[in-house]
């Protein structure tokens, strides 16, 4: 049944979704405490916590498609959000487990194994995968807000919004794509990629993943107290500039001669004046 432009659930789906605020926000939390316990449960047997990275794109997908299935009523900002997640995850996971196929478990996480000791199964049950899952729910919220909310779709903002994640998405994507055939050549083993988006930007991988979050929290700014899920692209933000993004790879290259002459000249995510030029030299010249 539609009722202006509106397609109604059935009458099944009524009686199971109950009119309370903080219903689609609820299951959220239970769904993604659930889904983490059970990757954490398959990186164990597989003793290789490095999976996790993979199902951060995956735990993104799952967490939209089960708010989009709880919503009252679809209409075309659903549709939107959800596709925007899904191509976003979809590309991530898909590119995270080519590339750490085969290898063994991330550095980073054999580390922290090595540190933890006897504890590291209990203590990375909590400060990996029901850590990283708490952050899923609060970078989820933009998302679940549209699911929960129906909006009429296709004002000014809501342009710039996808305009804004689509800028982001292509930049992670392009990025990752150049890192890929970098490291594929032999000959640059142990050397520091500096062409491409890479020569305007240390992470232009991490910085398209900030604007697709702030893209997709433009795209919600239309629901009512949208202020509520502003934490979102803030977390994003702060995660891959502060915490585990940024810091966290470049220790790893701090001693390098190399990577201290490229940081001296590259910004680490977002591009300078010169950069700006020459990506629009990139996007147009022949």
């Amino acid at each position: 049944f539609t009722t202006f432009g509106v397609i109604e659930r059935p009458l099944f789906f009524e009686i199971i979704h109950q009119p309370m605020y903080f219903n689609i926000y609820l299951i959220s939390f239970l769904f993604i405490l659930i889904m983490m316990s059970i990757v954490f449960l398959i990186a164990q047997k597989k003793k290789d916590n490095s999976i996790v990275d993979v199902f951060w794109g995956i735990g993104f997908c799952l967490i939209s498609l089960n708010a989009f299935l709880m919503a009252s009523e679809y209409d075309k900002r659903k549709f939107l959000m959800l596709m925007m997640v899904l191509a976003w995850g979809i590309r991530l996971a898909l590119y995270i487990f080519q590339r750490n196929k085969g290898k063994g478990e991330d550095f980073r996480y054999a580390a922290w194994r090595k540190e933890w000791g006897n504890k590291a199964t209990w203590i990375a049950f909590w400060k990996v995968f029901m850590l990283q899952g708490a952050f899923m729910f609060i970078i989820s919220l933009p998302i679940m807000h549209v699911m929960y909310f129906s909006m009429q779709f296709g004002n000014l903002l809501d342009i710039f919004g996808l305009t804004v994640w689509l800028a982001g998405y292509m930049m992670e994507a392009v990025a990752d794509r150049q890192m890929k055939m970098f490291k594929a050549d032999s000959a640059n083993k142990g050397k520091i990629i500096q062409h491409g988006l890479w020569s305007i930007s240390r992470h232009p991988n991490y910085f398209g993943e900030i604007l697709v979050w702030w893209g997709i929290f433009i795209v919600s700014l239309n629901a009512d107290r949208w202020y509520l899920s502003i934490i979102s692209p803030l977390v994003v933000t702060w995660l891959l500039s502060s915490v585990s993004g940024v810091p966290m790879l470049e220790r790893k290259y701090k001693n390098n001669p190399d990577f201290q002459e490229y940081a001296a000249k590259v910004p680490a995510l977002v591009p300078n004046l010169d950069g700006w030029k020459k990506l629009w030299g990139m996007m147009f010249s022949s």
